[in-house]
């Protein structure tokens, strides 16, 4: 069960192994907005991206048995390396399945973390059944990115603490990729806040949630191509649109430029590096037409020197 009380009890097994991280603020953003906004800065999370979050809660459930047998994960990045770290300070070990073009600095992140990598070709195979037949091969529990409630209930941490520290907000700017962060906000945020309006972001060329939500039932897209590679999934978690699909408002898309701008205006005004998927709720903001006190979960910030200065070029 994914409710206020999990996550709640995720919060407390994470508690000094995961960072709190900031909530920033700028009046020029505010201004250009015409909202007081608040930003979730997960970049500043251990392995650079909320994702810890949820692999260390679901690491900290497991048996003595399952962690002598170590840990699989199936990941464009960022939840490689969560897994791979909560693993290590877990005192098991991990395999992670991962694109081969993952941007490098994921990868080597990945095996600095103590983990095997292995790859893939995201656009023929089928990450979820490799992950699958990974497991069993190698007698390994799964850990998958976001479908999975120990996962979702670490994610959901996010909007706890930055709800203690906020208060009531008028709207919740969240980025969905497989809707595991956004399970987990949208629920504490349900319980704590009825009255807040919870907002989906994705990339415009990887809407599958919002054209699922659209249509009542999860709907497959073919493979996106965007820079937020963080969130080109082909289709929803089983499990994330299930709470998705009661608790979301609405879903917002935007696009690779105004992704790029946010990522800019990030660097520049706030003094902070974000990757494209933890652009993608600052985009959404600085091209909407909001108002009032304004959430947005900057999800995080792994990327490397070139690509950052390729994408801005």
């Amino acid at each position: 069960m994914l409710d206020l009380e999990a996550i709640r009890g995720a919060a407390e097994r994470i508690d000094g192994v995961a960072l709190r991280t900031p909530v920033l603020t700028s009046s020029t953003l505010d201004r250009d907005t015409g909202t007081t906004a608040f930003l979730k800065a997960e970049n500043f999370q251990r392995v650079g991206a909320f994702k810890f979050r949820g692999a260390y809660n679901a690491l900290s459930r497991l048996t003595p048995a399952q962690l002598a047998t170590g840990v699989a994960a199936y990941s464009s990045g960022n939840h490689a390396q969560a897994v791979a770290l909560a693993a290590r300070l877990r005192g098991t070990k991990a395999v992670i399945l991962m694109p081969e073009d993952t941007p490098a600095s994921k990868v080597d992140a990945t095996r600095g973390y103590g983990a095997e990598v292995i790859t893939y070709d995201r656009y023929t195979g089928d990450r979820v059944a490799l992950g699958d037949q990974l497991a069993e091969d190698r007698g390994l529990t799964l850990i998958p990115p976001y479908d999975h409630p120990h996962v979702m209930a670490g994610q959901g941490t996010v909007a706890l603490e930055l709800l203690e520290e906020t208060g009531p907000l008028d709207v919740l700017l969240v980025p969905i990729g497989g809707g595991g962060l956004m399970a987990g906000c949208a629920t504490a945020t349900s319980h704590l806040h009825p009255k807040t309006r919870i907002v989906g972001v994705e990339p415009e060329r990887a809407n599958d949630t919002q054209l699922s939500l659209r249509s009542g039932e999860r709907v497959r897209i073919p493979v996106p191509r965007t820079i937020a590679d963080g969130q080109a999934t082909e289709i929803p978690g089983e499990l994330t649109f299930a709470v998705n699909q009661r608790l979301v408002d609405d879903v917002v898309l935007v696009g690779d430029d105004e992704i790029r701008a946010a990522m800019r205006f990030a660097f520049e005004r706030l003094k902070v590096v974000l990757e494209p998927s933890g652009a993608t709720s600052l985009a959404a903001l600085l091209g909407g037409t909001l108002s009032g006190r304004v959430g947005v979960v900057l999800s995080g910030g792994n990327i490397s020197v070139e690509r950052f200065r390729d994408l801005l070029a």
